[in-house]
């Protein structure tokens, strides 16, 4: 069954986290701000707090200003700078969303909010703030865990409180997410719109230590996409005694931080044959090259050499020139993924990486294609070369079309939900709680801003029926959640979609083993399938709810 989401990004797009040039991104820093409102922040931890230590480590990644919101009026220095907001310390929950809004409110770029009593391995932090899209996302794992979340495609769809339940949780929040320029002003409006609950007792109880996980899911009821950014060997834990401070400590201490950087810089989640093929590997392959002083720019170099000489070889046409020829596609397709492999473990990475790993990923494919053709000895082979360059570009095509358009109508949704940036203008945003917090009442609902005429609140959410995630969306739709949660329908959904690494692998061996006929037809005849379930899940997406 078609795959809505069309299993795979586009391979003509620049990849999550794009290869790299001489030139770092130019961008401005992350403003972090720091929740340290609870007495577990004064832990020890090494060599001081755990304060004290989560800022030194801020101080020694690319962020910007280290806020800090404490319920004292003590300044916080350390070597990145760090600093109070304000003269005295934090009053309460109201005024820590205040602060909160404050800092994004002055933002020129992203803004991370991190929670005090965290002890984590400072690569842990690199990945949420070091990512190049510096878009938004929360550090979260898969499984059993307070406070839930839960977690759907890569993207993190809900969020809990203490004040409310989440449908089918799969994961847990830990403590610490950024927030994109692009969504920065909602996160202000959130922050403003939760302190102003908070003042007026709508969300009972609650204080500081639940700050960030309210903000996480006033962002999501805002429609703010909040990437799931997992965290895999590595520990970012939230403590609360000094005994649990001690045993995060020692759990750090069980982890290679460099081979757990290299463990996420190879993609969990890519095509069948890139995981199993090449990417089971190729983590040899990045670290001689990290060693060796190599850009991945560089590695993209060779990857278009070899695929050259592989058309070179194919053009001669002989038996012996096509086995070689599949050897040098296949190496060549290693490559392109260690470019971008190299790119997330270095973390170098420029918008013209991005452009020339794109670029000549069809550059490549396209020169093999030449080869194959011009070593064929029978007729009628061009009409297939043709046919089949026509079909991938138009592939290549609808894929930039789709991801384009739907970027255009999130940017469009999010300016109709909130024009002013402020949450209060959707139905469903974190806002007054009706009738007393208990567990299952979920206390938001819409509510006017001073500049808005009042809006009725919503009923409670324990009295409006909820669909869960697998019953969402037209039929097609929730049969495709259904095929996701079996992992040989999910390969095979991305089998089937013809990935730039099926291809490769696809034309490597047709050609060794027939001949540049056969490895046309084949590349036609899978690539109208793949085309036509692609095109038929997005519909079905696009139709749905």
């Amino acid at each position: 069954m078609p795959d809505p989401d069309a299993s795979l990004p586009a391979e003509g797009l620049p990849p999550d986290i794009p290869s790299d040039g001489s030139t770092p991104v130019p961008a401005a820093r992350t403003a972090t701000v720091v929740l340290a409102t609870t007495d577990a922040a004064g832990l020890r931890g090494q060599g001081g707090t755990l304060l004290d230590r989560l800022t030194a480590q801020l101080s020694g990644l690319p962020t910007g200003d280290v806020h800090v919101v404490t319920r004292s009026g003590d300044v916080i220095r350390a070597p990145g700078g760090a600093y109070m907001i304000g003269s005295e310390g934090s009053g309460g929950l109201a005024d820590d969303l205040r602060r909160v809004a404050g800092v994004a409110r002055t933002a020129t770029g992203p803004v991370a909010v991190l929670a005090g009593n965290l002890v984590a391995h400072t690569e842990a932090l690199a990945l949420l703030l070091e990512r190049p899209g510096r878009d938004t996302g929360a550090l979260v794992t898969r499984g059993d865990g307070t406070p839930p979340v839960r977690i759907d495609r890569g993207l993190v769809s809900a969020a809990g409180t203490s004040l409310h339940d989440v449908e089918g949780p799969n994961g847990a929040f830990h403590g610490a997410f950024q927030v994109g320029a692009d969504d920065v002003r909602t996160l202000a409006a959130t922050a403003e719109t939760l302190a102003d609950l908070a003042e007026a007792g709508g969300l009972g109880t609650t204080d500081g230590a639940e700050a960030g996980e309210l903000l996480l899911s006033g962002l999501l009821r805002s429609g703010v996409a909040v990437r799931a950014v997992g965290l895999g060997r590595l520990r970012c834990d939230r403590v609360t005694t000094q005994e649990e401070a001690n045993a995060a400590l020692r759990r750090l201490s069980e982890v290679d931080e460099s081979e757990a950087r290299l463990d996420a810089a190879i993609k969990s989640d890519d095509g069948f044959f890139a995981t199993f093929f090449v990417s089971s590997w190729s983590g040899h392959v990045v670290r001689v090259a990290a060693l060796l002083g190599l850009r991945p720019n560089a590695v993209t170099g060779v990857s278009v050499g070899l695929a050259v000489l592989a058309a070179v070889w194919f053009s001669a046409g002989t038996r012996p020139a096509l086995v070689t020829g599949a050897v040098l596609v296949y190496l060549s397709f290693v490559l392109d993924c260690v470019d971008g492999q190299l790119a997330r473990y270095t973390r170098l990475f420029s918008p013209l990486g991005a452009w020339l790993d794109a670029t000549f990923d069809r550059v490549k494919e396209y020169v093999v294609y030449l080869g194959l053709a011009l070593g064929y000895q029978g007729e009628g082979i061009w009409p297939l070369t043709v046919g089949a360059l026509i079909l991938q570009t138009l592939r290549h095509t609808v894929d930039f079309s789709y991801v384009g358009a739907r970027a255009d109508a999130e940017r469009a949704g999010h300016a109709w939900a909130g024009a002013a940036g402020s949450p209060a203008a959707r139905s469903d945003v974190a806002v007054a709680a009706e009738g007393p917090r208990r567990r299952g009442r979920d206390p938001y609902g819409p509510v006017a801003t001073p500049a808005e005429p009042p809006v009725p609140p919503a009923p409670p959410a324990s009295q409006v029926p909820q669909e869960p995630p697998a019953r969402r969306g037209n039929a097609v739709v929730r049969l495709s959640h259904r095929l996701e949660q079996d992992s040989l329908t999910r390969w095979l959904k991305k089998i089937i979609v013809l990935p730039i690494g099926e291809r490769m692998a696809l034309i490597a061996v047709t050609a060794a083993l027939f001949d540049a006929r056969v490895t046309f037809l084949a590349l036609l005849g899978w690539g109208c399938v793949a085309m036509l379930y692609t095109l038929s899940g997005r519909v079905a997406r696009s139709m749905s709810r």
